[in-house]
């Protein structure tokens, strides 16, 4: 793989700590990583932010990583995954938060081994640094290696999708006040829609994680410890109940699309009814004055005085009888 080399720039390393034992030793050069791991009960933890060819291709040269997998991680559009290049990992996620009322998303690369973490933020994520900092405030738990550093990343985006989906909840309910008016309203349909789009958009964004928490609870021993398989299980069992909210909210969106074209139709349908109703009862004088505007000379009680005013009267009581019965039965 060919790529061009730049200058790197301080701002895309956030971090680069070794630990010994789940003690913080101190920072370390990209340079000298590749000694530093070497080093007995030694990993070392770096965060990248939008990292350039050059700097990961001396993340490469540190770490002797895959080629392909930093290939990949130069491409900021990869699907969620897990993938095994020799004895180290490398686990693309997918982050999301709301930003201007919709969702946005970045992603985080991960490779993973032995004895370090390795993780590149692309596009729009949150800082990990609170996270390094609350780690290292237990020791005990970062004496576990990069496994426990990898779980504490994970758990925290998948903890950021909760907040996305009270949003989504809280614009379904919006949305529920004028679907179910009985009205079609095209502004509401298509904010529906825009809801739907997003709603699928992160499970796709989501569902890949269950996979990737059930392979690091089931497989790569040799990276991730025993005693590490229950957090991981813990991160599966969020997801999996975030993705259940998903499949829920989107049913009670596709219902409630359902219903409110149900309703327009039943509405409109009343309307065809009424329509249909008040053109039998003007049906009655069309055919009574149509049949007297024919000249016809022989006609029933043409030349009597009392002629026009029965046929009039005799109208307006069958116009009368046919709005009753047509109110009774519920057309009117």
């Amino acid at each position: 793989m060919t790529v061009e080399e730049t200058n790197t720039k301080p701002s895309m390393i956030v971090n680069s700590v070794a630990y010994r034992d789940g003690k913080r030793i101190g920072e370390v050069t990209i340079e000298a990583i590749s000694e530093v791991v070497k080093e007995p009960h030694t990993f070392v933890w770096v965060g990248l932010h939008d990292a350039d060819p050059s700097l990961l291709l001396k993340i490469q040269e540190e770490f002797d990583l895959h080629e392909l997998a930093i290939e990949d991680a130069l491409n900021a559009h990869q699907r969620p995954k897990l993938e095994t290049y020799g004895a180290s990992l490398f686990i693309v996620v997918k982050s999301a938060q709301m930003l201007d009322g919709r969702v946005s998303f970045g992603e985080t690369h991960f490779f993973v081994g032995a004895n370090f973490l390795v993780s590149v933020r692309h596009g729009c994520t949150q800082s990990y640094a609170q996270l390094r900092v609350r780690s290292e405030q237990m020791p005990h738990m970062l004496a576990k290696g990069p496994a426990y550093a990898l779980y504490v990343l994970l758990d925290f985006i998948v903890d950021n999708y909760q907040p996305v989906m009270t949003h989504f909840e809280q614009e379904f309910e919006c949305l529920e006040a004028d679907i179910f008016k009985g009205q079609f309203q095209s502004e509401a349909i298509e904010r529906l829609y825009d809801l739907k789009t997003q709603l699928h958009e992160l499970r796709n964004a989501v569902t890949p994680i269950e996979d990737i928490a059930l392979q690091l609870t089931r497989l790569h021993a040799d990276l991730i410890p025993k005693e590490m398989n229950p957090y991981f299980r813990d991160v599966h069992d969020h997801v999996s109940r975030i993705i259940a909210t998903l499949d829920g909210l989107r049913e009670m969106l596709i219902t409630a699309m359902q219903v409110n074209l149900a309703l327009v139709a039943v509405k409109q349908n009343e309307v065809v009814k009424a329509l249909a109703g008040w053109g039998a009862v003007l049906a009655v004088p069309t055919v009574v004055f149509s049949l007297y505007g024919m000249n016809f000379q022989v006609m029933p009680e043409l030349q009597w005085y009392f002629g026009y005013p029965l046929v009039v009267t005799g109208t307006a009581i069958g116009c009368l009888l046919l709005y009753r019965k047509l109110k009774r039965s519920g057309w009117l």
